[in-house]
């Protein structure tokens, strides 16, 4: 018969074998290997809703064990926020978002980029408008989309035409509500991105101060979590070669792809193939160059104290190109 010490022991012991089993059980590694599911956010515009209307990616996933959960997002801010809080592991967004998401800490890798294409976005002024220049923004109100790619085209275009960023106002909305605000007079200019860019120059007759040439690069960059990146390089692989299909697909026929997004997109075919005939073609893994591009965006947002502490483009880089 036992004594009391030694079943005291024996039970303790059982005890913590049952905690240590539990807690493996429960581990965010054993979920997500139950889970198997790949979680990608998007936009309404680009080559990721693309991919997910042709559905070309699923069976690839489905060969490795995974499925995929698509999340819709207006802007890319809020898409990197998703990353931020675990809620997603890939997704893509322009040159802006990710350095405001690094400097607020999030764990992001750059993954790959598509090449410039400054004439995806532009500042727009009604078509009546007085205002004949970028200089003459001094002392208007100009509406953009708060850490957005076109918050650097607005602080480089303000450079470049001897303007203060100070001496402009800068009224943050999402993308429908600078529309409202720009049709109604309650901003002078409207800085944004493509389609909407070509929508408000087909419905409404927008005019364009300065778009991004011989300004800004206007990258386009997949982006994953830190955790995503390191521990699935395979799903990763797998979903940038579903994506380069996808794009090669897009460039060889235009009028097709405005036709497939036109119905999910909201926009009549003849405005999004002006849209596409902006964007540029070709999914590449990100370079030394690219990174050097990009902080010189993270340096110029630091200096107009746009982010609070100054961050190094490199840290959050996957692995580069030679």
């Amino acid at each position: 018969m036992l004594n009391r010490r030694r079943l005291t022991k024996i039970l303790t012991s059982a005890g913590l074998a049952l905690a240590v089993g539990i807690a493996s059980a429960i581990s965010p590694k054993a979920v997500h290997a139950q889970d198997k599911t790949v979680r990608i956010g998007f936009q309404k515009y680009g080559k990721l809703v693309l991919l997910k209307s042709k559905g070309s990616l699923e069976p690839k996933l489905k060969a490795l064990g995974y499925s995929v959960k698509w999340s819709e997002f207006n802007a890319g801010p809020a898409l990197l926020e998703a990353i931020n809080v675990g809620a997603l592991d890939f997704g893509n967004t322009g040159e802006a978002p990710p350095i405001f998401a690094q400097a607020a800490g999030a764990p992001i890798r750059y993954i790959a980029f598509e090449p410039p294409a400054p004439k995806g976005e532009a500042i727009l002024v009604p078509k009546d408008s007085p205002l004949k220049s970028v200089a003459d923004l001094k002392g208007k109100k100009v509406a953009l989309n708060k850490g957005s790619n076109v918050h650097y085209l607005l602080v480089k275009a303000l450079e470049k035409a001897n303007v203060k960023y100070a001496d402009i106002t800068p009224v943050f909305l999402a993308p429908a509500d600078a529309r409202a605000a720009f049709e109604r007079g309650a901003v002078d200019a409207w800085v944004i991105w493509d389609p909407f860019q070509a929508a408000a120059e087909a419905a409404i007759g927008a005019r364009t101060l300065a778009d991004g040439t011989d300004t800004v690069w206007n990258y386009q960059f997949y982006l994953a979590s830190q955790k995503f990146q390191e521990s699935e390089p395979k799903l990763i692989e797998t979903i940038l070669e579903a994506l380069r299909e996808v794009d090669d697909w897009a460039k060889g026929d235009i009028k097709a792809v405005a036709e497939q997004l036109s119905p999910s997109v909201g926009l009549p075919v003849p405005v999004l193939e002006v849209a596409l005939k902006r964007q540029s073609y070709g999914i590449k893994p990100v370079t030394r160059q690219v990174i050097t591009e990009q902080q010189q965006v993270a340096d110029a947002f630091y200096a107009l104290g746009l982010i609070p502490k100054a961050i190094s483009i490199a840290d959050a880089a996957g692995p580069l190109a030679p």
